[in-house]
């Protein structure tokens, strides 16, 4: 009973985890995998952290503990998901604006309808995350935070889920900022085409406008395309920031 009780708490915080992280969150991952991985790393870790003090396996404080532990770990887990979805977001709002937002897929991380330029920035984001190791980082903060937070000793505190939800923030203050290019150059065009009618109101520009836009969009989108990076290298840095003040292991 002990070893399972050792071996299952931490089982539920990695799978907290992995049901929030980016890549391993998707639908389209398998499960029987994802458990499977997540008992592979359980059994790993269980040697080094110490034994969880527990008087009976089913009780309401072993109920407790276990909803401790999925927090903690869809807690790191949200951290790294609101990167992926600043991206969406960003997508988004260009395709409002460009006039793709018509061509809709499946979003396999959420299971809803999104548009392909968001789906287009989901897939690039989740490459960039694989590519810069995300995966191994985050492993890492899982196994840190048994030490900043003991299996029965210690939890959040209330400022801790107030920067998380803080955290929250930033993905709307990013998603503005990578599509403020894309926008600003179609209020460009949309005011070239303003001033072309007015000047020659026998050409009926808004009537070929919306094809045009739709152009100059998916052009600026390539354009625009090397910031991408940079975005996501810049989120990634502040949520690794984020999740060492979690784990307390930085200032």
């Amino acid at each position: 009973m002990q070893y399972l009780a050792d071996l299952m708490l931490p089982f539920m915080r990695i799978s907290g985890l992995f049901a929030a992280m980016i890549g391993l969150s998707a639908k389209s991952f398998p499960m029987p995998a994802r458990a499977l991985l997540t008992l592979f790393i359980s059994i790993l870790i269980v040697p080094v952290i110490p034994p969880v003090e527990v008087g009976e396996l089913v009780s309401v404080g072993t109920f407790v503990l276990v909803i401790q532990q999925l927090i903690i770990g869809v807690a790191l887990g949200f951290i790294t998901n609101m990167v992926l979805n600043m991206f969406v977001l960003a997508g988004e709002i260009v395709s409002i604006q460009t006039g793709l937002g018509f061509a809709s897929i499946v979003d396999p991380v959420n299971g809803v309808s999104v548009p392909a330029i968001g789906q287009f920035y989901l897939i690039l984001a989740t490459l960039i995350f694989w590519a810069l190791d995300g995966h191994l980082t985050m492993i890492r903060m899982v196994v840190m935070s048994f030490e900043a937070f003991p299996i029965g000793e210690a939890w959040f505190q209330p400022e801790q889920f107030r920067e998380i939800a803080h955290w929250a923030g930033w993905m709307f203050i990013s998603a503005v900022t990578l599509s403020l290019a894309p926008i600003v150059s179609l209020l460009i065009v949309n005011l070239a085409f303003g001033v072309m009618t007015k000047a020659a109101p026998q050409l009926n520009i808004f009537s070929i406008g919306f094809s045009i836009a739709q152009i100059m969009g998916l052009v600026i989108i390539w354009l625009t395309m090397d910031n991408l990076t940079h975005h996501f290298e810049i989120m990634w840095d502040r949520s690794q920031l984020m999740m060492c003040r979690l784990v307390l292991i930085c200032p």
